[in-house]
């Protein structure tokens, strides 16, 4: 299963989702009648009312319609008002859970381990680095991803994990939840919270009527009976987390093992909830809403199987480790405390371009953009689907970076400083332009640190800056709103500040403006609009002619790596045709990839492939080419890993 499958199977059961969702309401809404219909009409034939010879009727559609609004009005609107609570992403749901935002610079070992842990695999799998969070009270071993795109995602564990689990038990725990930002369950889970807090909402208003007082009122055994339902409800709402959470589960596991070549840190790490004794239980009271989203079960063991959102420890541990002997090791956390000792600084690499464990020397400095070595069917594979390599690539690549320019992006304004140095001309005379004019628009503060900063930044080569752009996200996130705006101007007139706009100053500008735009309210997140090619035909052109000029200025190169894509979009013959290079710059290639963004997986899918194979048809993907196809697969929310050489292409 690919990328897009993945994605394909996530959007399916959001439908599914939504099914059981109406087939609860419906069950709430029919209780809930048919409750008032004894309470109300039976009260009022015991009291004659209605004269000694009323009878219940069990159909009233004046009630029946008045109950259903209600009750409908109560569900969607709680489900709504949790939604939108959680629209901020990732960061909501952890903090709702008592998470604590880590300090980039922090200087506690553990939370240096797991921050190194968490950049590495972002940098690996190519998506931005999430914000992380510590649940500081809970002592038991879990944790979770949540967000509604890779964006805006954040990874929470909680502190007996952080602290209890060994590197390699760490990573193989992070590679399970990286495994659900690159599915696709994220957003899945936040509907899935949103949704079962409508549901609950009416034993909220069981408890509130149960309250009321006064003579012949019937209020209170309503809200007995709406607590009851209520009860019934979140019996089902559990069901549903299960049914969806379970076999996912196993998924995760799996890919975190092919992630990390470590299925012993993964086990290890489950053993030890095995042999805890909190386990992998959350004490937070919203625990319950997010059970579905944690690593480990969060509630405990359940009676009823059926009911666990989480595979027993003994089949996901058999799962990926079968000669594992049953048996569970005590885990003393003090003795673990112990054991814990700083991380130890790796030896930094050479500026410019690192080496990839594995591999040797002179493969190693053609890794990342190797043209000459990278296929067009090597590509598309790797797509939400990173390697053992891809790992490796990633602790060379961030240990690679002066620790002046780590420091930098850990923080929100010296990021920005740290961006704009990015940007500033490599020609001296143009430079000495900008940084005067530059001084004049931002404070001396960040002025100074991107004069500072551009020496380190100028010799890291340009194939590892958009690695850097990721690792400087999270901190940019922490930029107040009235920084941002500031900031957005300033990147605009940098990047024109030289008359001309280069590939990279679009590409980083694409990456920066789309995952801070939605935090600042200056874009809505994408939703699938299109289904079909047809409506976007004209932007797959757009973006393909752009591709085939970006590698070459020979008209017949050109033409032959346009004719070399096309046949993958699958769109209907002669429906494209090249364009000239003043009707594809990059403002119509901006405009076309915020409308492909709406379209559904298999045709992203189909879209990359003919890009993919558009700038491959020389045989050699270009660092130019390379840096573009990466843009546009992040555009369009489907992580592409660095470019490595894959043995046998």
């Amino acid at each position: 299963m690919d990328f897009f499958e993945r994605q394909d199977k996530a959007r399916r059961q959001t439908k599914l989702l939504v099914v059981y969702f109406v087939m609860a309401v419906v069950c709430i809404v029919a209780a809930v009648y048919l409750a008032c219909v004894v309470i109300f009409f039976g009260a009022q034939s015991q009291h004659q009312h209605y004269g000694a010879a009323t009878e219940i009727a069990l159909w009233n559609p004046t009630l029946f319609f008045y109950v259903a609004a209600g009750t409908l009005g109560v569900i969607v609107c709680g489900s709504f008002y949790k939604t939108a609570a959680l629209a901020e992403g990732g960061s909501a749901v952890a903090e709702s859970l008592g998470g604590r935002l880590v300090n980039p610079n922090t200087t506690n070992p553990d939370e240096r381990k797991l921050r190194n842990v968490v950049e590495e695999m972002a940098i690996a799998s190519g998506v931005p680095v999430p914000k992380i969070y510590v649940l500081d009270e809970e002592r038991g071993l879990n944790a979770f991803a949540a967000g509604h795109a890779p964006g805006d995602a954040a990874i929470a564990i909680t502190r007996g994990a952080m602290t209890l689990l060994s590197r390699d038990e760490l990573q193989g725990v992070i590679g399970h939840e990286f495994s659900h930002i690159l599915n696709g369950d994220m957003r899945l889970n936040i509907r899935l919270i949103g949704i079962l807090f409508g549901i609950l909402c009416m034993a909220t208003i069981g408890r509130i009527l149960l309250r009321t007082r006064g003579r012949k009122n019937a209020l209170p055994l309503l809200g007995l009976a709406l607590i009851i339902i209520g009860a019934v409800g979140v019996f089902f709402g559990r069901l549903i987390q299960a049914a969806i959470s379970r076999q996912r589960e196993f998924l995760a596991d799996a890919s975190s093992v092919q992630f990390t070549r470590n299925p012993a840190g993964l086990s290890g790490a489950l053993q030890k909830i095995g042999g805890l004794p909190d386990g992998s239980h959350i004490e937070s009271e919203h625990a319950a809403d997010a059970c579905h989203m944690f690593f480990g079960n969060a509630l405990g063991q359940s009676f009823v199987n059926a009911m666990a959102t989480h595979p027993p420890l003994e089949e996901r541990i058999r799962a990926i480790d079968p000669a594992w002997d049953g048996k569970f090791p005590r885990v003393s956390a003090a003795a673990i405390e112990k054991s814990t000792s700083p991380v130890s600084p790796k030896p930094r690499a050479p500026l410019g371009f690192p080496p990839i464990i594995g591999m040797p020397q002179s493969q190693a400095a053609m890794a990342g953009l190797a043209g000459s070595v990278i296929t067009a069917r090597s590509v598309l594979p790797q797509l939400g689907k990173p390697t053992p390599m891809h790992l490796d690539y990633a602790v060379e690549l961030r240990n690679s970076f002066p620790e002046n320019v780590q420091a930098a992006s850990r923080e929100p304004l010296t990021a920005v400083a740290l961006v704009y140095a990015m940007l500033l001309s490599a020609d001296e005379a143009m430079r000495a332009t900008q940084l005067k004019q530059l001084a004049a628009q931002i404070t001396s503060t960040i002025y100074e640190k991107t004069v500072a900063l551009f020496p380190e930044v100028a010799p890291i080569a340009g194939r590892a800056r958009l690695p850097l752009v990721n690792l400087a996200l999270p901190a940019l996130r922490h930029l107040r709103a009235d920084e941002f705006e500031p900031f957005s101007q300033t990147l605009q007139w940098l990047i024109e500040s030289d008359g001309k706009i280069e590939l990279f100053e679009f590409v980083l500008q694409k990456i920066v403006r789309r995952h801070l735009a939605p935090q600042f309210g200056k874009a809505k997140p994408s939703v699938i609009q299109y289904y079909a090619l047809k409506p976007l035909a004209p932007d797959c052109g757009v973006v393909l002619s752009a591709l085939a000029q970006v590698g070459s200025s020979d008209p017949g190169e050109v033409e032959k790596a346009f004719q070399t894509g096309v046949p993958y979009l699958r769109a209907p013959e002669g429906g494209l045709q090249l364009l000239p290079r003043e009707q594809c710059g990059l403002a119509q290639v901006d405009a076309a990839l915020n409308r492909l963004t709406q379209a559904a997986p298999q045709i992203k899918k189909n879209f990359i492939e003919a890009c993919v194979h558009t700038v491959a048809a020389d045989g050699v993907i270009q660092e130019r080419e390379a840096e573009l196809l990466r843009a546009i697969a992040d555009t369009l929310d489907c992580p592409m890993p660095p470019f490595l050489q894959v043995e046998g292409n």
